[in-house]
């Protein structure tokens, strides 16, 4: 075949791409692509939260893991385009299919260990779905360069701004619409029809621009005639803004998770912030003005500084929430326009440009992710990702003149210091500080009540125990668990010497106060590092004559596979603050509690926490199990070191709720019409949010 006829077999398919349909079905199959690749990453990060324990950390890791799955996914789009071998991708398609089958048809009875969860949960997911992901993610390069060489010369960056588009509105409604009515069974299922008909898309597609460009050689050197190759610097930058960007993702999602609740809603907002940075950078970059946008990135940098000389200041959820997605959309547009200014002008580097911009994508999560917990014992997240925001804000405008370098000169110099400020506050008064997959734990010593030291024990900006240590409060229960408590009056009242309680939620074994000589006491504690800090810089527990037990893991496995325990009292305190295990608070959940407390006991749950609002569920929990619930309120004491605390009892003994003691002070657990009982396979925190 001569080179006219070539050249007219081009045109044809370029003319036969143009066609409606043509753009329907090439574009419609992004859009799946995109919308099932971000719909099933809440998914299946939410069947992992119990496996884990609920730690906020499992997003995180969740995180790690579709942004490393990413960089495979446009490596395989760049070497497919390369070498041409659509046999493999046909195969691909097939294998994912099988695989997406499995996942959405089985449902994984996997537990979490606690020495390596970031293995497990990375290790599970690329098992269970990352052939499918993988198939998912490499749709969008491959068809943007395959719509370059069928039609006129040059790159489609708005099926980019199409992908990202379809990802945000996934993620959008699966806390607004798919959370709150449907079930993991039915969503998994849903997922994979859905799959199956992009499988089956993907596949017409990919064989179209087979059968068209088969015996198509029109030279890609002649095409990218007189275009100029990119420089090794611009290439390292397409690496590091989007790692500057993921960092910023990751270190907000953390803040907000860990602070406020492990919850799909908390995880989408920020992601989805990120995704409309990356639309608005590619579709829109002309109403993008690089001096404004510089502008309010130092506002923020100048707010957040102000917020994080503040060390354990904590905001009301509407304002922290807002101030984070605002701060997180200033810099990641920073960064993705500042990429998106430096692509490639030649096709050939399209699925380069990408690749790299994933493997920043990935390196900036794993970063903050899974890295910073390893090496920090405290948590400088935030700062040091705004530190290296504005460090890569210097090297992408040095070329702007003086006042910009002198400007981000100062702002990196400015954080840098303010990372060591912070560094400098979190080691005051601060003996012991571990942070692991499971929090950041602080154990802050000072000196109050009349001279005599107070120690207080926090994961994050919550308290999880405080102990003083003067003759007359060295033994006395404070914070959450005065004398005056929902969990105080249980253990006084419910039951004859001696006791048997279970307590879920070891902080620093201030309920171990309650022990009398005979009583039995088991903790329950999923967090290794916190037993060591309880047993030694604490001594509730060395100074109880209680006999004391501990059972190390996720609260619910450990009491699935014991024998009944026949607890007078089971306290349920893992909801007081940062990730709330939801897994806890579900019909199995109390029936498994049931279980292993005597006829008459009482199940104490402890539901003090300023950003949700979990009495109405417990409420349709004590419903659903057949017992009564009541709710106990107690003020605050400040010179005991007490919180206000509220508890919600419940109990299938009518006469204990009778007692006098009792009676006086609880009130009727409150419930809600848009409140149902969560179960294993559903569970929703958005109609519980205090705003």
């Amino acid at each position: 075949m001569n080179l006219s006829s070539r050249l007219t077999e081009s045109s044809d398919i370029a003319v036969k791409a143009r066609t409606p349909y043509s753009r329907f079905l090439f574009g419609g199959t992004v859009f799946l692509a995109s919308f099932l690749l971000f719909l099933v990453e809440p998914i299946a990060a939410k069947q992992l939260l119990p496996v884990f324990g609920g730690s906020a950390a499992v997003w995180l890791t969740c995180l790690v893991f579709f942004q490393t799955a990413l960089v495979g996914a446009y490596a395989y789009a760049h070497w497919l385009t390369k070498s041409g071998r659509w046999k493999l991708h046909f195969s691909l398609l097939l294998i994912a299919s099988a695989s997406a089958i499995l996942w959405g048809f089985v449902k994984s009875d996997s537990h979490g260990g606690a020495e390596h969860p970031f293995l497990v949960i990375l290790m599970t997911l690329t098992f269970s779905i990352g052939l499918p992901f993988l198939a998912l993610g490499a749709t969008s390069p491959l068809i943007q360069v395959w719509i370059s060489r069928l039609e006129a010369p040059g790159v489609p960056y708005r099926i980019f701004a199409l992908s990202n588009l379809a990802s945000l509105l996934g993620l959008g409604l699966y806390p607004a619409l798919i959370e709150p009515h449907f079930t993991l069974k039915i969503q998994r299922l849903a997922w994979c029809c859905g799959f199956a008909g992009f499988a089956l898309g993907s596949a017409i597609v990919a064989w179209r621009v087979r059968s068209g460009t088969t015996n198509s050689t029109r030279p890609e050197p002649e095409s990218e005639a007189g275009l100029p190759k990119t420089t090794v610097g611009r290439k390292l930058l397409w690496f590091l803004l989007p790692m500057a960007a993921a960092m910023q993702l990751t270190a907000v999602t953390s803040h907000l998770s860990a602070n406020v609740a492990a919850i799909p809603l908390l995880w989408i907002l920020p992601l989805g912030v990120y995704l409309l940075t990356i639309i608005a950078a590619f579709q829109f970059p002309r109403f993008i003005h690089r001096g404004i946008l510089t502008r309010f990135l130092v506002v923020m940098l100048a707010s957040l500084g102000y917020m994080l000389l503040q060390v354990d200041a904590t905001l009301p959820l509407r304002i922290s929430i807002t101030f984070f997605l605002v701060e997180l959309f200033v810099a990641c547009l920073f960064c993705h326009a500042e990429a998106y200014a430096l692509r490639p002008t030649r096709p050939s580097e399209t699925t380069l440009f990408y690749l790299m911009f994933a493997a920043g994508g990935a390196a900036g999560s794993f970063l903050i992710a899974i890295a910073s917990p390893l090496i920090f014992a405290f948590n400088y997240d935030l700062a040091l990702s705004f530190l290296i925001t504005a460090a890569l804000a210097l090297a992408v405008t040095w070329g702007s003149g003086w006042g910009q370098r002198l400007l981000w000169s100062t702002a990196s110099l400015l954080l840098l210091v303010l990372v060591f400020h912070i560094r400098s506050a979190y080691r005051w008064d601060t003996p012991v500080a571990i942070r692991n997959f499971y929090g950041s734990l602080r154990v802050k010593q000072n000196y109050r009540h009349e001279g005599y030291m107070v120690r207080t024990l926090t994961n994050g900006t919550i308290q999880h125990g405080t102990q003083i240590f003067s003759p007359a409060l060295r033994t006395a229960p404070t914070t959450y668990y005065a004398e005056d408590s929902g969990v105080g009056l249980a253990l006084h009242f419910c039951c004859s010497d001696p006791r048997n309680i279970g307590v879920i939620g070891l902080g620093a074994g201030t309920l171990a106060a309650y022990g009398r000589p005979g009583d039995r006491i088991r903790f329950y504690e999923i967090n290794p590092a916190v037993r060591p800090i309880a047993e030694h810089l604490f001594t509730y527990i060395r100074d109880s004559p209680a006999q004391i037990s501990f059972a190390e893991g996720d609260a619910r496995f450990s009491l699935a596979h014991e024998a009944p325990q026949h607890f007078d009292v089971l306290v349920i305190d893992a909801f007081s603050g940062d990730a709330i295990p939801l897994h806890l608070l579900t019909t199995e959940a109390v029936a498994l509690y049931k279980k292993h407390i005597v006829p008459e006991g009482v199940l104490a749950f402890h539901v003090s926490n300023q950003y949700v609002d979990l009495e109405p569920e417990v409420f349709q929990l004590a419903k659903a199990a057949g017992m009564q619930a009541r709710t106990v309120w107690n003020p605050e004491n400040e010179s005991r070191g007490e919180f206000s605390s509220t508890w919600v009892l419940l109990t299938g003994n009518a006469g204990f709720f009778a007692l006098p003691q009792i009676a006086s002070r609880i009130r009727q657990t409150q419930e809600s019409p848009a409140v149902r009982p969560w179960t294993d396979d559903y569970s929703s925190l958005l109609p519980l949010l205090r705003w």
